[in-house]
């Protein structure tokens, strides 16, 4: 093909382009306004109007540092099957499109990249839980609840001993929680000289493996 040609090929080619970008624009634009609407209607009465959650009862589902670790996995499995023992209910009648539009919603928030893939990739904790237990006695329990019962045992943290968090949260997506803690909570980094403790990278999977030897309650 000649230069003249492809010249005037590029032109209809980026009109196209642009015509394609600019409907998956308004198509994410539509599913954010649906998921917004949803969220009014499912989910503000706990989590509060602007997603930031309240201490003690419901967590914050618009804080930048969940939504650049956690998967659009585990936000919809999390709405989809609720968490039994927790204040957080079912929302499967929802069906999957309506879910995946209220995560459109949340990822509208300011947030960093979604790191999610390269956390879950991380490797699987190899800690002692026994040492874990300590640390998570020592400094985990007094928010979470000695079993991880977070807010049922009248703690400011959310539940961690449950099955509905531990069967959907992997080991890199703890291991980055503790250490770095979530901005504008009660969840402070563990990790560092601005740490509340200084825990070293081994301390914290031993906590990871403390976590899941928990009775796993419904």
């Amino acid at each position: 093909m000649s230069t003249k040609a492809r010249t005037k090929l590029a032109g209809p080619v980026a009109l196209a382009l642009l015509a394609v970008a600019a409907r998956a624009a308004a198509d994410d634009g539509a599913l954010i306004k649906k998921g917004e609407q949803l969220y009014d209607q499912n989910c503000s009465v706990c989590h509060q109007a602007d997603a930031i959650g309240k201490p003690g009862f419901a967590p914050s589902l618009s804080n930048p540092e969940l939504l650049s670790v956690a998967s659009d996995k585990f936000l919809m499995s999390t709405i989809r099957d609720g968490r039994a023992g927790t204040g957080m209910p079912p929302f499967s009648h929802l069906g999957r499109e309506n879910v995946r539009a209220i995560v459109a919603y949340l990822r509208s928030h300011p947030h960093p990249p979604n790191r999610s893939a390269a956390i879950d990739a991380q490797p699987q904790s190899h800690g002692d839980p026994r040492l874990g237990k300590q640390w998570f006695n020592d400094i985990c329990a007094t928010c979470h609840g000695v079993n991880g019962d977070g807010y049922a045992a009248g703690g400011t943290g959310t539940a961690i001993g449950t099955s509905g968090f531990l069967s959907k949260a992997s080991d890199g997506f703890i291991r980055t929680t503790i250490k770095h803690g979530r901005s504008n909570t009660r969840m402070l980094g563990f990790q560092g000289a601005d740490g509340l403790a200084n825990l070293s990278d081994q301390e914290i999977d031993d906590i990871i493996a403390y976590l899941r030897t928990l009775p796993r309650q419904p």
